[in-house]
Formats: C-alpha cells, structure tokens, sequence
C-alpha cells in the first residue's frame, strides 16, 4: 500500500514551526510527508537543527517508503528571508497562501490530511489579512462549511461553541441554532472519525454551578437544556449541562467520549495542564482531515534548534490513524 500523503504547513517562518517539520522528517514516521512552505527556509531550519535533511520538489507520485530525513516539498516562496524569533508582516501572505494550498490539495484528493505547525495571527493581520482569527475559521471559510475546533489528548476530548472571542460577547453567541451545530458535528465526527457507535457527549454549562436552577443564570434552563432534551428524543447520548468545576473529576470522565464547552478557556487549562506536549488541535466538519500541533510560535526558542517536536509528532500520528480509519473515497 502506498504511504497516505500528509500536508504539513509550516506555520510562522520565524517561529518554531519550520524546525519541527525537519525535526518529524527525521524520524521513522510512515507517511508521504509533504511540507508546503519555502524550500530554502527548511534548509536553513534543518542546518539550525543539525540534520542532514533531503529535500524534494513533491511530484505527487505515491510513494510505498519513505526514507528518514526525506521530505517532499511544495514550494512558497517567502517575502521576506526570516529572522527568527522576529515575525515579518510581509510575510504573511507567504503564510496564507501554504493554508490555502493545503486546504485546495485536499479538497483535490492530494493530500490525505493536513498537519499544521503553529502562526503568528498579528503576522497576518498586519499583512493586510484583517479578518483573519486563525486556523480553523480559516479552513472553514475556504471550504464553505461549519466547523468546531476539538483538541484531543489520548485520555480526553474537548470540543468548543465558540473559539476565539472575548468573554464578553460569548452569551450573545451561544444561540440555539450554534449548539444545535456544534453537537450534529460533534456527534457525526466521533462516530465515522473516531469509529465511537454510540458517541455520548457531555454538554457544560454556561454559568457557574450550571446556572443553579436559574439563580446563575438561565441560559440553561431557556435554552441549554431544551436544546439538549430535543436532541435526546432523537436519539443523541447526550449528558448534562455540567457544572464545568466538577465534569473532569473522573467519575464524570467515564460517562463521555468528548465535552463540548461553551468558551474557549472553559474546559482547554485542564486539557493543558495534563497533556499539553501530547494534545492534538483538531478542525470537525471540514471536507478533510485537519490536526495540529497545540502550541504557539514559541519565538523565544525559534532559531535554537532545541523545540521539542512531540505536539507535532502526536498531530501527525492522528491524522494517520484518522486517514485509517476513513472511508475509502476520503483517501
């Protein structure tokens, strides 16, 4: 069998990103790793790392092995040469344009996944992207569909209604129709991409103690839980709202396959905190597999040599067990 073909992007050229991906060629991984950046970039980061790191424009054959230290390479130039540890704005059309090359090879069928190395969003924006808020809204966008970010860790899955927003405005986002979305994805991807039968979810509340019967809050009682009783009578294993101070205590954890939270730092400190160098960033509901790393430029060790791969080791080793377990005409 041919080797499935993964897009790597290499995220912020001064951050860690292009680093790590000659750091993953190194190693005996059994994938078509195609990186989709500036080829000269990946020399100067894998002479940063001391590998010896061969490099190949990706022709787009199907490839049975690949040898360690190989990397097939989709060329973007740069802007600008980087400087690391110093984001540039003028090159963050460079960085655009590998997320949009990755996302159009997939949707292609020229990649069975895409692996994504951190960025820097002010690189974008200041390049005149002022839209932009990140990964996965742009992957969305670019595949015209709804997506929910979920990160996953080998002992824990969390899933978010909304993403990138201040506290402030996330009650006027959580809508019936939102949660709604998010739980159809949810429960669709954990059932075709993680093969769960009978996926049960567990749905946090809004509101300290879940609202407290209404004295915290009543986006439980007025739309949280009739939400959640309708899905139910369709048949959804669905759990909750949950206090979200006492849904990681394990006797919860052993009721649910993923959480779905409602904001952003309401459920990812725990995640964090236990597993932050094995937990994947995954985008549900995309056309295609998207994973990656969960973790930052890291712009103070950019250039070092020294980042640790292990985030990016263990997004690309799900996109491989995702690409697995698709069905044959998503390979």
């Amino acid at each position: 069998m041919s080797l499935p073909r993964l897009a790597i992007t290499a995220g912020e050229p001064a951050g860690v990103g292009p680093e790590l991906i000659a750091r993953l060629a190194a190693m005996p991984i059994a994938a078509d790793l195609i990186a989709i950046t500036d080829r000269d970039l990946l020399a100067r980061a894998a002479a940063r790392c001391h590998l010896a790191l061969d490099l190949y424009d990706d022709d787009g054959r199907a490839l049975d092995t690949r040898p360690t230290g190989a990397l097939r390479v989709h060329h973007v130039p740069l802007g600008a040469t980087e400087n690391p540890g110093h984001p540039d704005a003028r090159n963050g059309a460079h960085v655009i344009a590998t997320l949009g090359a990755a996302a159009d090879g997939c949707m292609a069928g020229r990649y069975a996944a895409v692996v994504t190395a951190p960025l820097q969003k002010a690189t974008v924006i200041e390049a005149g992207f002022a839209d932009f808020t990140g990964h996965t809204e742009f992957f969305a966008q670019r595949a015209h569909c709804d997506v929910v970010m979920m990160l996953a860790s080998p002992e824990l899955r969390v899933t978010l209604a909304t993403t990138h927003l201040p506290l402030r405005e996330v009650p006027g986002a959580i809508t019936h129709a939102l949660l709604e979305r998010c739980l159809r994805i949810v429960h669709h991807a954990l059932h075709t991409q993680f093969g769960i039968a009978a996926p049960r979810i567990a749905v946090l509340g809004l509101n300290p103690h879940a609202g407290e019967n209404g004295h915290l809050g009543r986006e439980e009682l007025d739309l949280i839980i009739p939400l959640l009783d309708a899905l139910r009578a369709e048949g959804m294993q669905l759990i909750g709202p949950l206090p979200a101070d006492t849904a990681f205590v394990p006797a919860q954890r052993a009721r649910y396959d993923a959480v779905l939270a409602m904001y952003h730092d309401q459920a990812l400190p725990v995640l964090k905190s236990e597993a932050f160098d094995r937990t994947v960033n995954m985008t549900l509901g995309l056309p295609f597999i998207r994973t990656s790393v969960d973790h930052g430029t890291a712009l103070d060790l950019a250039g070092t040599g020294t980042a640790d791969p292990a985030s990016l080791l263990a997004a690309a080793t799900m996109a491989m067990a995702l690409v697995a377990r698709s069905a044959p005409s998503q390979h």
